[in-house]
């Protein structure tokens, strides 16, 4: 397996999109949940714990090769929030479109053959994994990791927080993240014996509301 190449899929440079959402942090903001350094790693600790582990149980699992169309079939059923899965999907066509073109690869081809409007992205970015040579545990880091850095990086911008203060919420997170990639990666090995129902189902209720809210705002800065 090939660090090099985890960096690269984890790398905020790599043209998958994540640029224009900030993962619920500016419906955060608005709702003054969110107003400083302190506010943000709450945030960023809350969404990893939920949303992140369920996302990088997905990752996992479809690096591990369990079929991507029941894996995205989980994902929908444990996103209520229409606004939500449009935006998994539309980041998972455009995380597709980069994978293809940096690690060829059948299963991607499939991928993007069956759902030609996107699978959602934890289910790519697990099938990227494989295109890449990485196992289900790097799969799950990364994932893990852009449920936070994706917010981090927006508060910079929504409240011109300093950068070096969003850089060290990640550092102070960066045990915990360990953790639910570790939790997650042996989630996806029950799902290769018991199936998607395997998969940790943990909910972020005002994630959800926030991301519907959000979607009809006209003066958004970002997309979600």
């Amino acid at each position: 397996m090939s660090r090099a190449a985890l960096l690269v899929l984890a790398d905020g440079r790599f043209p998958a999109g994540g640029h224009a959402h900030s993962g619920g942090a500016e419906a955060a903001v608005r709702a003054r949940r969110v107003t400083g350094a302190a506010d943000l790693e709450e945030f960023c600790r809350g969404r990893l714990h939920t949303t992140g582990l369920v996302c990088a149980a997905l990752a996992a699992a479809a690096a591990l090769g369990v079929d991507p169309v029941a894996l995205d079939a989980a994902a929908d059923a444990r996103t209520p929030s229409p606004a939500l899965r449009d935006t998994a999907r539309k980041l998972g066509r455009q995380l597709l479109r980069a994978a293809r073109a940096t690690w060829p690869s059948e299963e991607l081809d499939a991928l993007a053959r069956r759902f030609p409007k996107g699978a959602h992205q934890p289910v790519v970015l697990g099938l990227t994994a494989r295109a890449a040579g990485l196992g289900a545990e790097d799969a799950a880091h990364c994932c893990a990791y852009e449920s936070v850095s994706g917010p981090a990086s927006a508060v910079v911008r929504l409240l011109s927080l300093d950068p070096f203060e969003a850089a060290a919420v990640l550092a102070r997170l960066a045990p915990e993240l360990d953790r639910v990639a570790a939790r997650a990666s042996e989630a996806a090995r029950h799902v290769l014996l018991e199936g998607p129902d395997a998969l940790p189902a943990d909910a972020a209720p005002l994630l959800e509301i926030g991301a519907q809210a959000h979607a009809v705002l006209p003066d958004r800065l970002f997309a979600s």
